[in-house]
């Protein structure tokens, strides 16, 4: 028997008059919530890892691992969860996720060591990973095409995209005004308000245990091991010069290896471990192709506007995560209306028009000096963030909503991890041309300000005449070692803009993937023909 014969979904009842029950809105505002969390505490942990190394005692080099441990981790449940929750039911497999979550952030608080906060993270983003995906299928499967899936699109995207970028605001404050544990202690109330929310107010499916004596174990350790790799591959490369460090060439290989056998397996088995046929979709394929580039954009931008701030300004976390929020509250505020213009224009012109707010705030940050503040970056991060939630909406309804009810679940976590692996090679590209830029723009910027020059020795004999009342006789000296600040600052600015500008090409190429989309026939949610 197939997977669509064996799923049964109900309406919870009872229903209102706009064909939604209460139940049903309480129940996906719960998931919801568990999903912001498992996204929050992605950024939010990014944005403090100095005070955590500190914490661990651990090397700079050892302390990512707070941070790759959860990723590849979570890397690998998005696409699983699909399988998951098919198998369990949406309901037991949400709840063990968001249980598991919860559970996991205490244990991170408690960490005694390095090795035991790298053990709980895995597990923290094992169980979130699922959650994630999870709600995003749900929803489709709660709420029918109109208004009612609307609006819970609206809740939902806003509450994801909200998630990145409020956690450096969040992690800034906790950083500033409280130990790094409380990091990690945050989520446990909401993280079990949520699972006892789920329990009680979601039951859509039955769980299908054939599948656990089908479950296709080659197919999970392939997946696993190419997810995994690949992963770390992006993450350490850019850290450790590439496949200059064996682990990382080590992991590559692997990757490229379990890569093919993984492929292989899907497409010769009966039951493979994740189902590639929503591929077939056009608008699944052509919105995950978006996805992954709104994935290299989103992720990227929120790792490079604090370290600008933070490397060049000289900003403490809480004053980044001031100029943060201004996406946050954009988001917020721009939610309504990106509900409202979703249900009455073609999807494709709205994502469209988020892809062109997300294009100008970024060119406008390729222009900046090193003297950009919190009002240089309000409106570039205003227009971001009102175009993040005008493209994701739709491109997620375009994506998952023209599915049949039987591919949503394994849909939803292809669709999300495509958005996951986008980010991780953004980082990975990025993180490597600032290295090099940044070197290369100093080696000019130092050709321009030799000492044989006179516009620069003339600059050098006013700065020490400055400093000799506080320095005397090592104003000279402090005269040089401004210069050079001055150069390093310069040079990480004009690096810094040529990275915004990259992303500003990505942009425009997603721009130019959205033709390729089609309109449902029905309205904006409605099914394409299959």
């Amino acid at each position: 028997m197939s997977d669509a014969a064996v799923l049964s979904i109900e309406t919870p009842a009872p229903v209102e008059a706009g064909g939604v029950s209460r139940r049903a809105w309480y129940g996906y505002l719960a998931l919801a919530l568990g999903s912001f969390m498992a996204v929050l505490d992605i950024q939010i942990v990014a944005s403090s890892i100095n005070e955590i190394q500190v914490g661990l005692s651990a090397s700079i080099d050892e302390i990512q691992w707070v941070q790759t441990s959860y990723l590849i981790a979570e890397v690998i449940a998005v696409p699983l969860s699909g399988y998951m929750a098919r198998m369990l039911s949406t309901r037991v497999y949400y709840v063990i996720s968001a249980l598991g979550f919860t559970l996991a952030s205490a244990a991170c608080a408690g960490s005694w060591s390095l090795g035991s906060m790298v053990v709980f993270r895995a597990i923290q983003g094992l169980f979130g990973g699922g959650m994630i995906p999870t709600s995003f299928a749900t929803m489709f499967l709660l709420f029918p095409a109109g208004k009612a899936r609307g609006t819970a699109q609206v809740i939902g995207g806003m509450m994801t995209m909200m998630a990145s970028s409020l956690g450096p605001t969040i992690g800034g404050y906790i950083t500033q005004h409280m130990s790094w544990h409380w990091l990690f202690l945050l989520n446990f109330i909401p993280g079990t308000l949520c699972a006892v929310l789920v329990w009680k107010l979601i039951d859509i499916d039955r769980p299908q245990p054939e599948m656990w004596r089908r479950m296709d174990i080659p197919g999970l350790a392939f997946m696993a091991i190419f997810l995994g790799t690949l992963e770390y591959t992006l993450d350490d490369g850019p850290r450790h010069d590439w496949f200059s460090q064996q682990s990382v060439a080590i992991c590559a290989s692997l990757a490229i290896v379990s890569g093919v056998l993984f492929f292989w397996r899907v497409l010769t088995t009966d039951h493979p471990i994740i189902e590639l046929h929503a591929f077939r979709n056009r608008n699944f394929a052509a919105s995950s192709m978006i996805s992954t580039l709104l994935g290299v954009c989103m992720f990227t931008l929120i790792y490079l506007t604090p370290i600008f701030l933070g490397q060049v300004r000289g900003y403490n976390p809480q004053q980044i995560g001031d100029i943060m929020m201004i996406q946050g509250v954009s988001m917020f505020l721009s939610a309504p209306i990106a509900g409202r213009i979703n249900l009455t224009w073609d999807p494709r012109a709205v994502i469209l028009l988020g892809l062109g707010l997300i294009g100008t705030g970024t060119w406008l940050n390729g222009h900046m000096t090193d003297q950009w503040g919190f009002a240089q970056f309000a409106l570039p991060q205003a227009l971001r963030g009102a175009g993040f939630i005008f493209s994701f909406i739709p491109i997620t309804n375009l994506a998952i909503g023209t599915l049949p009810s039987s591919d949503v679940h394994n849909a939803s976590g292809l669709f999300n991890v495509t958005r996951n692996i986008g980010g991780a090679i953004g980082l990975a590209l990025v993180s490597t041309l600032i290295n090099h830029a940044t070197w290369a723009n100093w080696q000019a910027l130092a050709e321009s300000t030799r000492l044989s020059r006179e516009p620069v020795r003339e600059a050098l004999g006013s700065m020490s005449s400055a400093l000799a009342p506080t320095m005397g006789d090592a104003s000279h000296g402090g005269a040089i070692a401004m210069l050079a600040r001055m150069v390093e600052q310069q040079a990480a600015t004009i690096t810094y803009n040529d990275m915004y500008q990259l992303l500003t090409w990505v942009v425009l190429l997603a721009m130019l993937a959205v033709p390729l989309l089609q309109r449902p026939r029905h309205g904006t949610s409605g099914e394409l023909g299959h």
